[in-house]
């Protein structure tokens, strides 16, 4: 089975950008209880792509604005982009309201919640907070009149044990996930995501979910795990980079800088939905 290289949504992201799905996710995070669906009012930016990065899944709940995106790489740029992504989403609310912001009331909005998943391979903690402010320059004796708490959820198998006995869904996933991994060691990767999309199936692990969209979860997950090879590539080319700087800068320092210009440079190129091997292309290109 032949995968489309060029995807740009997520298995995650088809999963749960749903009422259903994203209730149940909701209520596991947050310790409540709700049923109905229609508490949820999905208004992720579908098809939107601002500044390279597109919005995963948000809905309103009861005045609160959630704000969700899944993770498979340690970014501490998350803040920043959670920032960009509420900024859209209310433009997009009072865009709803026609002129009412030129209006003398004030035009009250949903309180926001941002809740990053992560399912990397690299060593997470279960749980926690990114700060928007830390990533201001000017620390000393300023306050900050402006900030963003993000929580960063470990959502891989086993982590977070409550978390996956409150959602059902979410445990599935993160099952599938590992159960890709784990077939991995000793197959291709279409054949691996193939095989364990096989044994979920068998094993009443998203069966439902994956009877009817096992194409498309093989298409997707395989540039997933692309994406996340390139990424890979751009840590070992940063380091690379990051020793010819360190001749002049300090080794250190120098090792550092290229890592990270070369990692948002990759990151950048996974945004805009190109296949590994036309992003490990580009990076040879590199002068």
């Amino acid at each position: 089975m032949t995968a489309n290289r060029n995807y740009k949504d997520t298995v995650f992201r088809k999963l749960f950008n749903n009422q259903k799905n994203s209730l149940e996710l909701y209520n596991a995070v947050k310790g409540t209880n709700y049923r109905d669906w229609s508490v949820i009012t999905m208004n992720t930016l579908e098809d939107v792509i601002y500044r390279n990065m597109k919005n995963d899944i948000s809905f309103l709940i009861h005045n609160f604005l959630v704000i969700i995106e899944h993770q498979s790489t340690i970014n501490e740029n998350m803040p920043v982009r959670m920032l960009m992504f509420l900024g859209r989403l209310y433009e997009k609310i009072l865009n709803d309201r026609g002129n009412a912001i030129y209006g003398c009331k004030l035009e009250e909005l949903p309180n926001p919640e941002f809740i990053v998943f992560y399912n990397g391979k690299d060593d997470f903690p279960r749980e926690k907070t990114l700060k928007l402010s830390t990533a201001f320059k000017n620390k000393n004796g300023i306050k900050n009149v402006i900030d963003l708490e993000v929580r960063v959820i470990n959502i891989n198998k086993g982590v977070n044990p409550e978390l996956e006995r409150r959602s059902k869904t979410l445990a599935d996933y993160a099952s599938f996930i590992a159960k890709v991994r784990e077939y991995l060691k000793n197959h291709p990767l279409e054949e691996a995501i193939e095989l364990a999309v096989k044994y979920c199936i068998d094993n009443d692990i998203l069966k439902e979910f994956l009877l009817e969209n096992a194409s498309e979860v093989i298409n997707v997950l395989t540039t997933e795990f692309d994406m996340d090879k390139a990424i890979e590539v751009a840590r070992w080319e940063g380091k690379e980079e990051g020793i010819e700087k360190g001749r002049i800068e300090g080794i250190q320092e120098g090792r550092k800088e290229g890592k990270k210009e070369s990692k948002n440079y990759v990151l950048e190129l996974i945004a805009q939905g190109l296949s590994y091997e036309e992003i490990k292309k580009k990076i040879e290109e590199m002068p």
